[in-house]
């Protein structure tokens, strides 16, 4: 059984700064290999319009990270 609260839990938090960390869970390590695998399909496939698939990917990536931490994005100072 897993917990309620850490149920949708697929990034580490990191422990210094903002944002996240590893992936912590299989799905965080999908999210991942598929942002990267968008990211270098981008620049080998359109590399003259690689910006325009590489940045919205960033976007989702970074609100799929965000929705996705354990405790969420915040400032963190080693504590």
């Amino acid at each position: 059984m897993t917990d309620d609260k850490t149920a949708g839990d697929w990034f580490a938090a990191k422990r210094f700064g903002y944002g996240s960390g590893w992936p912590i869970a299989w799905q965080g390590w999908v999210v991942m290999a598929a942002y990267l695998g968008v990211v270098v399909g981008a620049t080998v496939v359109v590399p003259r319009w690689s910006a325009a698939v590489i940045v919205p990917a960033t976007i989702l990536m970074a609100v799929l990270c965000s929705r996705h931490t354990r405790g969420g994005w915040r400032w963190r100072s080693g504590g």
